[in-house]
């Protein structure tokens, strides 16, 4: 980056995410040069392995393609994919950065062709779709992948598959010798957007998670329901690929509980209600039953909790699921929960459980690299002078709020680097 821009007071978003990239690019647009730091090969976060966002039910897909339009077409926006953030040293208007960038093995020559894979013999666990499925080593994360360009997974660099793989890429894009690279970075100001990850659904013993095996979490009910995810958008059970007939849903699964979060992560209601929406849609004879504390949709989004309250075949039950076992034959899945309103306990055998798990901030395992940062009890990440927080790190959001706080985030950087 030029020194003239640097001098005006470059801004460093952490996260590349719907939260990230909107800081980025509001704070690009009105002039500031902005570094992008993801760690993950693509961007696009938790976001794009979203199969529909409501209430309007439409994909990601639009958004995040006007989102990498615009970093593209702006030279003060540098993308460092597959980089973390190590060290921070400095005070607000004057830090010093230190990034350390993994070695993707493929170079700037990459045109997606695809050949590297085809030659590839190796599979890993599909990260994107966690790990529901396999892909070869050789990889394009997804399909709207930004950066657009494969990645080689580790194991095989020093292999004949790794050989394979740069013999079949005609574009001198395979590199084996790539190695991690440390640098610097001198910036104004700091955006932390580093987004969430799912509560550890193992965590609860009572709710079957890795004992039954068509128990799943809400974020691989998504993936499951995705044209792109491992079933190729058939909502169908893991242990077997059976259709689902019937299917429970098991809402604050660790949420607002002492013993895990004691907080309500907000979005969990609208999201069962979208996926019990995906299993009517999918499968019209289908049974589904919802068990809640609380069914919380505000504003707009009422007229969607009516919309699937007028279902006649989803069942809204106030009660929290007590128990989750499985039939070892022919492995459906037992649920145990209380129904208050019919004062007793309620016994179902379903095929399939989706617990809706909550939204742990990143910074909750992961601090961020500097001594001046602050976080609340449950380690959402607290503003400070010239760093701030943006979406899910700061508070459980959606999407549209995740982009709204973006926006003001992009904002508060911009005035710490005023003058810089």
């Amino acid at each position: 980056m030029a020194d003239e821009q640097s001098k005006k007071g470059a801004v460093l978003v952490i996260g590349g995410g719907i939260a990230g990239i909107t800081a980025a690019v509001e704070t690009a647009e009105v002039g500031y040069p902005v570094y992008l730091v993801e760690k993950e090969p693509s961007l696009g976060g938790r976001v794009a392995r979203v199969n529909q966002y409501f209430p309007k039910l439409c994909p990601p897909t639009c958004g995040m393609e006007i989102n990498f339009k615009r970093i593209k077409g702006n030279p003060l926006v540098t993308v460092l994919t597959m980089s973390e953030v190590t060290e921070i040293s400095g005070n607000a208007g004057a830090y010093t950065v230190t990034v350390t960038s993994r070695p993707r093995y493929v170079n700037e020559n990459c045109t997606a062709c695809g050949k590297c894979g085809e030659a590839c013999r190796t599979t890993i666990p599909n990260p994107f779709n966690y790990g529901m499925d396999r892909i070869k080593a050789a990889y394009l994360p997804h399909e709207m992948a930004f950066p657009m360009r494969y990645v080689l997974d580790p194991e095989i660099t020093g292999t004949d598959d790794g050989a394979r793989c740069r013999e079949a890429c005609a574009y001198g894009a395979v590199d084996l010798s790539m190695v991690p690279h440390t640098f610097e970075l001198k910036v104004a100001s700091i955006i932390v957007a580093t987004g969430w990850e799912p509560y550890d659904a193992a965590r609860m013993d009572n709710l079957g998670f890795g004992k039954a095996t068509n128990v799943i979490t809400n974020v691989m009910m998504e993936r499951l329901a995705a044209v792109n995810g491992p079933t190729g958008g058939r909502i169908v059970r893991p242990s077997d690929g059976k259709e689902v007939r019937s299917i429970a849903f098991c809402q604050c699964a660790g949420q607002r509980d002492e013993n895990h979060l004691p907080f309500c992560s907000g979005v969990c209601c609208l999201a069962t209600l979208k996926q019990a929406h995906y299993v009517r849609e999918q499968y019209p004879d289908a049974d589904v039953y919802v068990f809640y504390i609380d069914l919380r949709a505000m504003g707009r989004n009422e007229a969607f909790l009516a919309r699937i309250q007028a279902d006649e075949k989803v069942r809204l039950i106030k009660g929290k699921i007590a128990k989750v076992t499985e039939d070892p034959g022919a492995k459906d899945v037992i649920v145990e929960a209380e129904s208050i309103a019919a004062g007793s306990i309620a016994r179902i055998q379903v095929d399939m459980v989706v617990l809706a798990t909550g939204m742990v901030p990143s910074t909750a395992g992961c601090k961020i690299p500097i001594a001046a940062a602050a976080y609340d009890e449950d380690g959402f990440f607290l503003d400070g002078p010239g760093i701030c927080g943006a979406g899910c790190v700061k508070r459980p959001l959606d999407v549209a709020s995740s982009v709204q706080d973006a926006t003001a985030a992009a904002l508060k950087a911009i005035q710490s680097a005023v003058g810089r």
